[in-house]
């Protein structure tokens, strides 16, 4: 099943949304989806509902043959071949096909986990980096599931610090194998069956019990030197590619959990009766649900928006799997933000959705629990939200000093704007202050990273509070673009009467986004001036962040009262 997007035709670069504004041609969003997709949702909802949710609880208690079972059910559907080119028995979808299975599968829960790995960092290593002759060998085979793939990273020793692995490989006396001792080497295709290689105990974990987690051990392990991937002492290079990819996919299915969690609130909140009504007629227990459907909302818009960049500039370019890593690696920083965007938001609302059902959500036989346990690791695996926040910072310095990136210019044409004093520039529609407000947040973030520089220079890296601040502030800055335009091209293609609700929820976001877009900007400025030059930042910073408030508690009634009309996450 081969699809393709409807994508916009303009290359955008990487990061820049942050310099300038982005047309609606250019935007993709789930109102985009053609028939394709539309099949694809219907195909990975239908499977992890009918096959997935009834088998939940014997893969929570580790019935290992029954995962394998649906894993080679999901590859029948086509579920695992998405991103396997089809010469190789692979569907070649898009990426936005891709990242619906993520997020229409992400009911099946710890399932979920284990097709993710087998189907992405387990399998486009070898899609992306290995050779003709291992293709051959082992892609079929994945995609049919008749092997599983498998994922190993981080050492115990080491971490997230994946250039301090300690696994070590040495060349035989005879030259035909690698001798792998310690835990985990990147670089290499291991099968579990080659001679020093075993699997330690199986990890109790917090949550995703449903999913297998144990050690690799390499004990003398012999791997032949055709199984080599990639460049000999290049394994990093293919574990931080194949990371971005992993990292928009988690975001996808982060969406789905919280659209799957909401969909639990909203049930509950009407069943449960207290003071002689239903608690969904509490105003607190509304502004919960509107809250949870705006955050869904903004991780939808930036999931998807990324991965149409990605399928446009996939389309522009050769099908050579150096240029599509190469079309993907461009939008690292869209691929770390959503990863710390929706890992934090599916996190929020699977607490909100436990606190929905009070003492009961602590309760193992209701299902607000599981999903709580089960989040909680997305701010983990595909590089903590630490080390994300670190990489998004330092993105986009790197890109400015190797001018890649034009945000060294743009940072010195902000300054002189901002210090010119306000601009009288009117901008006309529906969402025009929301409009104000997102340009004054990408101004707010390149001067705040500018003064950062000034002071710090190369050694920026060193202060991770501040990069971190930093980081919080461009995350911000993307996911507020991307319900703005998403809901401005909405308008322009449904009309204002039937984008209500959309606008509700981008004027409820970014309510809330800029205050906390404030709080980081003064974060930083404390930390990197004093004295006179304080008080001017800070002035700046007050004018850039000032706006008329928005009516929150009205606009999330409107999203309240209209989720708990349908009993789930809609957009009209």
């Amino acid at each position: 099943m081969a699809t393709t997007t409807a994508a916009p035709k303009t290359k955008l670069t990487g990061g820049s949304f942050l310099l300038e504004e982005h047309n609606l041609n250019d935007l993709f969003t789930p109102e985009d989806f053609n028939e394709d997709h539309q099949m694809v949702v219907k195909l990975a909802e239908e499977f992890a509902v009918n096959e997935v949710v009834p088998n939940a609880e014997k893969m929570e208690h580790k019935e290992w043959a029954v995962c394998r079972e649906l894993l080679k059910k999901a590859a029948e559907m086509g579920l695992t071949n998405a991103d396997i080119p089809s010469e190789f028995g692979g569907s070649d979808m898009d990426k936005v096909s891709s990242a619906i299975i993520s997020d229409f599968m992400s009911k099946s829960g710890s399932f979920m986990v284990t097709l993710g790995a087998h189907s992405g960092i387990g399998t486009l290593p070898i899609v992306f980096f290995g050779t003709e002759e291992q293709k051959k060998k082992y892609l079929p085979k994945l995609a049919t599931a008749e092997i599983v793939g498998a994922y190993a990273l981080s050492e115990s020793t080491s971490g997230s610090d994946a250039m301090n692995a300690r696994t070590r490989a040495v060349l035989s006396p005879d030259g035909k194998h690698y001798i792998l001792n310690g835990e985990k080497f990147t670089a290499f295709l291991v099968e579990k069956d080659f001679p020093g290689f075993s699997v330690g105990a199986e990890e109790k974990k917090l949550g995703i019990r449903g999913s297998s987690t144990a050690p690799l051990i390499l004990n003398d392990c012999k791997v032949p030197v055709e199984n080599v991937l990639g460049e000999i002492g290049k394994g990093h290079v293919i574990a931080f590619n194949i990371l971005n990819v992993g990292r928009f996919k988690l975001g996808a299915s982060c969406v789905g959990g919280a659209r799957s969690s909401l969909v639990s609130a909203i049930s509950y909140a009407k069943e449960r009766k207290a003071f002689n009504k239903s608690i969904a007629d509490f105003g607190l227990i509304r502004e919960k649900l509107a809250q949870m459907a705006a955050g869904i909302y903004a991780g939808e818009s930036m999931v998807y928006r990324t991965v149409g960049m990605m399928d446009t500039a996939l389309g522009l370019t050769d099908k050579t799997p150096e240029a599509i890593r190469k079309a993907i690696e461009e939008y690292a920083v869209e691929c770390s933000i959503i990863k710390v965007m929706c890992s934090e938001m599916l996190d929020f609302v699977v607490d909100e959705t436990v606190q929905v059902y009070g003492g009961y959500g602590f309760v193992e036989e209701y299902p607000a629990e599981r999903p709580y346990r089960d989040s909680r690791v997305n701010r983990i695996f595909e590089g903590t939200n630490e080390i994300n926040r670190l990489i998004i910072t330092g993105w986009l310095l790197k890109r400015a000093m190797s001018g890649q990136l034009p945000l060294l210019p743009a940072i010195k044409k902000t300054m002189d704007e901002v210090m010119a004093g306000p601009s009288l520039e009117e901008l006309e529609g529906t969402l025009e202050a929301e409009q104000k407000i997102v340009s004054n947040a990408k101004k707010l973030s390149m001067l705040v990273a500018g003064a950062a520089s000034q002071k710090y220079l190369q050694k920026l890296a060193d202060q991770q509070e501040i990069m971190g601040a930093i980081a919080d502030m461009v995350v911000e800055t993307f996911t507020m673009d991307s319900c703005l335009l998403r809901a401005r091209k909405f308008i322009e293609t449904h009309g204002e009467s039937k984008a209500s609700l959309v606008t509700a929820m981008t004027q409820v976001y970014i309510a809330g986004a800029m205050n906390r877009l404030e709080a980081s900007a003064k974060k930083v400025i404390a930390a990197v001036a004093d004295g006179d030059m304080l008080r001017t930042q800070m002035a700046i910073v007050r004018r850039l962040v000032k706006f008329d408030p928005v009516n929150v508690i009205g606009l999330q009634e409107q999203i309240a009262a209209r989720v708990l009309e349908t009993g789930k996450y809609v957009t009209v």
